[in-house]
């Protein structure tokens, strides 16, 4: 993941600069895109067939300021699309948009496949 989103960026600033609290979710959610995400939490997501938000988890990456999901994450029965961008939200429906970045390159994926990502692939850095 690339970019941290404009929601989650002002949060860490309040709580970093003592403004308010921030939380960490109770649970963290793998969204994919059609489109490009962007800051402002934009981006179309993909529907259809089984897909849903699949729960991840993070633990340390190969690098001090990395972190790598220490979970397999499956979207199994995915209708026909072309995945290019991949998101972590705090919540399994709606909620807010944490990070998001490209995929290394875009994914055709045939209706009724599955779309993976093994142990390690989603890394998230902070520069």
């Amino acid at each position: 993941m690339a970019s941290m989103t404009d929601y989650l960026e002002g949060k860490l600033l309040d709580h970093t600069l003592g403004l308010g609290a921030f939380s960490p979710p109770s649970g963290l959610y793998v969204a994919l895109f059609t489109t490009s995400t962007s800051d402002d939490g934009s981006g179309t997501e993909v529907t259809g067939g089984s897909y849903a938000r699949q729960p991840v988890t993070f633990g340390p990456g190969s690098a001090p300021n990395e972190r790598s999901n220490t979970n397999p994450v499956n979207f199994p029965n995915m209708p026909a699309v072309t995945v290019v961008s991949a998101a972590i939200y705090d919540a399994v429906i709606l909620g807010n948009m944490l990070l998001h970045g490209p995929l290394t390159s875009p994914v055709v994926v045939d209706a009724g496949n599955t779309f993976a990502f093994a142990i390690g692939d989603i890394d998230v850095s902070m520069t």
